[in-house]
């Protein structure tokens, strides 16, 4: 069944396309150090193009617009991580060729985005990383938690850290009986929401509240962002919040136990979860957008985050066509998806998914 999320706060684009190469022109030079060797896909295209969206890329990005630039030096690319809600409206209107989203288009977006790219859009997912769960406790090094237990963590339905059901999942560790202190996001996420949809899926009679972008839970603590959530977990005792596991820096990371089993949030365990999700029905043959199996086994680790590139198969200009196309090919190509693992540690994706994607990128044509 497909989740539900509020339709995001309004990030128009005036935020938008002006704003874009300032954001980004650090970017373009000062990330050559990520850049993949092989940028040869679609050598020596040349225009301009712009993207925004979902902060989680914003690092992976850094390295693909250097990378691709290597090859392309008649190309620009920008891109202004404003959000996945901010993206996906900039898209929607026609203000930006691509976006980055942390949730794929649905009901009403999904229609709108079909108007806009003439019938219909491209969703191909470019960018998987686990979300930790991140702790700092003293005298805890190691944490195992299963789903229902984070869910009552975020909660609030257990407040020590000594608490029976978080004692069952560590036994034999000595947990105090301080204060738990959970921290979210005060902003609409992308991350929030996969946490919330894991935590729905995954614990369904503890986390009753369906997936939304939006902190659906009183009390706890709010941080802007994920700098702001791991700067209020690192800044505390007994904390413990949610972040791209890539940006977790030296606090805890949770293993999330699954039956008898504890997986860590590693790249090569957030990549098996698309291995074993679906492709969403109804999205038409150009989407790759994913119903993530938040249970799945197989040493999968399930509070994954799968960012999305949204793109038009049309483009009213050639070299827009060409830029965009070429861009996207490098993203998902083996030097980019390597070159996103060394600047974020994201999961590059499999073969056999790249080999499904690059046809529907190579459609990408002008046209009216």
């Amino acid at each position: 069944m497909k989740t539900k999320r509020r339709a995001p706060r309004a990030r128009l684009a005036a935020v938008g396309v002006a704003t874009t190469c300032a954001l980004f022109v650090a970017g373009c030079g000062a990330a050559n150090e990520g850049g993949g060797g092989d940028a040869a896909e679609g050598s020596g295209v040349s225009g301009t193009i712009a993207g925004a969206g979902a902060s989680s890329q914003q690092a992976a990005m850094q390295s693909w617009i250097a990378g691709f630039g290597e090859a392309n030096t008649g190309a620009t690319v920008n891109y202004d991580p404003v959000g996945s809600g901010g993206g996906r409206t900039q898209f929607i209107e026609g203000g930006v060729q691509f976006a980055g989203s942390d949730a794929y288009l649905e009901d009403e977006q999904l229609t709108q985005a079909r108007e806009r790219c003439g019938g219909s859009v491209i969703e191909i997912p470019n960018y998987v990383s686990p979300i930790a769960i991140v702790f700092k406790l003293d005298g805890v090094q190691e944490l195992n938690l299963a789903p229902a237990t984070i869910a009552g963590i975020f909660k609030g339905e257990i407040k020590t850290w000594n608490d029976p059901k978080i004692a069952a999942d560590n036994p034999g560790v000595q947990l105090p009986a301080s204060p738990v202190t959970p921290v979210h996001r005060s902003d609409e996420s992308g991350t929030t929401e996969n946490l919330t949809d894991f935590l729905n899926k995954a614990a369904p009679d503890v986390w009753t509240d369906e997936a939304d972008g939006n902190w659906p839970v009183q009390g706890g603590e709010a941080a802007q962002g994920t700098s702001g959530v791991v700067g209020a977990v690192n800044a505390g005792n007994g904390t413990i919040g949610y972040a791209d596991a890539s940006q977790a820096g030296e606090l805890g990371k949770a293993n999330v136990k699954l039956g008898e089993t504890n997986v860590a949030p590693t790249a090569e365990a957030a990549a098996k979860i698309l291995e074993e999700s679906q492709r969403v029905e109804g999205q038409g043959d150009t989407s790759f957008a994913y119903e993530l199996n938040r249970t799945a086994t197989g040493g999968a680790y399930p509070v994954v985050l799968v960012s999305y590139l949204m793109a038009c198969p049309t483009y009213p200009d050639q070299a827009q066509a060409d830029v965009t196309k070429a861009f996207l090919n490098y993203v998902v190509s083996d030097a980019g998806q390597q070159a996103a693992a060394q600047a974020a540690g994201s999961a590059p994706l499999s073969e056999t998914l790249r080999g499904q994607i690059t046809p529907v990128i190579d459609r990408i044509a002008a046209g009216s």
